[in-house]
């Protein structure tokens, strides 16, 4: 471990050989500093709910059994003053020499920043009105033998925050918060689906084939059936199959996996909510969205207002729907459209700097102009309708125009948050778009999908109209939680390996 940056430093790697030395001192003395257990009788948050308004001075008979990590110290003599960190609370323990004894009072003074304690005492103010717990009794819960990053300044290093999240939550009330919010997010989430009689369902993490969304898949074998598995780029073709089985509502929130690069909106692990609701369309769905992210702000904001790239937009007010050819028209300065001829817009790509492939189609091309020149001023939620059917395999046509889909998706700061459309149900149909999609990828596109026959075994038992909806569930936190990289809101975002 010499490479280890906590402890590649002289006074570092000192100090933990010297609480190394304490954890073999307190066993000699006959003091275990890794207990199994602590009766508490309070968290610390229902300590400071309790109590929180005790005016200053102020001492109780309450007494309460509370326990969390030391994140000061402060040592004035024959008193000291130590603060525990409990689930993001914080509280105050006032330690007296008179009140412990001195053998006690030697192992309060030995304490760490980092070590874990469990305390029993009356609840107090001082004088200054900091609500405290008087300490009768404390246990040394677990001894921090790798000092904290220093509380003020916490973990300086990017990456380091992210590879060491254990640390970074410590001492980093920001990122506690990100965490809290998207716990709130998916909470709501849950909340808003019960209301309207949806059920929450779990289906495969393997697949036979990677379908159900553009991206190049990670690659398993089964030993025992000796075949090749696909972690799931998408969730959706198994919640359609539940449709077809005659389950009218269903959701599912989980990972999702794409064997793509690393950037600030892109981890290869990711979360996703994906619903379906039969007998519904596109539009119903996009009424959908609107409601699951207005809940979701309000649950995990307490308001629908939130900060945006400078602006302040409240998510409450009215979504404006926009036309992806319509959006991407105006980027360009002239009418595009997949009617027009591959050559017109390649030709018009060339002109923006577009990068173009040989095997793109024209609906292709449009979609790239669109995220060319349109994507990134997207600030303000926006629905994106009316892509291309040679990008929407699973789509129906729009009813008006058969060259694009009734699919949507939602934009806000410049990022796709969710994607929804009318589902593709006829089974001719679908098997032609597979094949088109087989072909493209046989062709060298790696990221298109294949002919899932047991899909449209499926669809051949008939899937009445279908409504369905993707939330990607990290960037919707990374908006809600005002941070600008999806590493901000993964616990454990996926990092190059660390040199030990």
């Amino acid at each position: 471990m010499s490479d280890d940056p906590a402890t590649s430093g002289s006074g570092l790697a000192a100090e933990r050989v010297r609480r190394l030395a304490q954890v073999d001192a307190l066993r000699a003395g006959g003091t275990e500093p890794y207990p199994y257990r602590f009766d508490r009788t309070h968290t610390v948050a229902e300590v400071r709910s309790a109590w929180g308004e005790m005016a200053a001075g102020a001492e109780t008979d309450d007494e309460v059994r509370v326990a969390g990590r030391i994140v000061l110290v402060r040592d004035t003599g024959k008193l000291v003053f130590a603060t525990i960190l409990d689930c993001g609370a914080e509280l105050q323990l006032f330690i007296s020499k008179a009140v412990v004894g001195d053998e006690a009072f030697a192992v309060v003074k030995a304490l760490d920043r980092g070590d874990w304690v469990g305390v029993h005492g009356t609840v107090m103010t001082t004088r200054a009105g900091e609500l405290s717990v008087k300490v009768r009794e404390l246990t040394l819960l677990a001894k921090s033998i790798r000092p904290l990053p220093d509380k003020w300044h916490g973990l300086t290093d990017v990456d380091t925050r992210f590879r060491q999240r254990y640390a970074d939550l410590v001492v980093n009330a920001d990122a506690r918060r990100a965490f809290e919010v998207r716990h709130a997010v998916i909470a709501s989430f849950r909340a808003t689906f019960a209301a309207r009689d949806y059920v929450e369902v779990e289906t495969p993490l393997l697949h036979l084939e990677a379908g159900g969304a553009h991206a190049r898949p990670f690659e398993t074998h089964h030993n025992s059936l000796d075949m090749q598995l696909y972690l799931r780029i998408a969730i959706e073709l198994h919640l359609k199959r539940l449709i077809v089985g005659g389950m009218d509502r269903v959701f599912e929130i989980g990972r999702v996996f794409r064997n793509e690069g690393i950037s600030t909106r892109h981890n290869p692990e990711f979360t996703m909510m994906e619903s379906y609701e039969a007998y519904a369309d596109y539009e119903d769905v996009m009424v959908l969205t609107e409601d699951l992210v207005r809940h979701a702000a309000s649950d995990a904001l307490g308001t629908t207002v939130v900060e945006v790239a400078g602006e302040t937009i409240d998510l409450a007010e009215p979504w404006p729907r926009r036309s992806m050819v319509e959006l991407a028209s105006e980027g360009i300065g002239e009418t595009i459209h997949p009617s027009r001829s591959v050559d017109e817009l390649r030709r018009i790509a060339e002109a923006h700097d577009v990068r173009c492939e040989s095997s793109w189609g024209p609906g292709r091309l449009v979609e790239e102009l669109f995220e060319a020149t349109t994507e990134k001023s997207l600030i303000r939620p926006t629905f994106v309708t009316g892509h291309p059917k040679e990008t929407s395999p699973l789509a129906r046509a729009d009813r008006n125009d058969p060259l694009v889909t009734e699919r949507f998706e939602l934009y806000a700061n410049g990022r796709e948050i969710a994607n929804g459309y009318s589902e593709l149900n006829d089974p001719v149909e679908q098997r032609r778009r597979f094949e088109e999609e087989q072909a493209a990828k046989d062709a060298g596109e790696v990221e298109r999908g294949t002919i899932d026959e047991d899909y449209l075994r499926a669809l051949e038992y008939g899937m009445p109209p279908t409504g369905g909806l993707g939330i990607g569930v990290d960037r919707l936190v990374m908006l809600l939680a005002g941070v600008e990289s999806i590493r901000e809101i993964i616990l454990f975002p996926t990092l190059r390996p660390e040199v030990w």
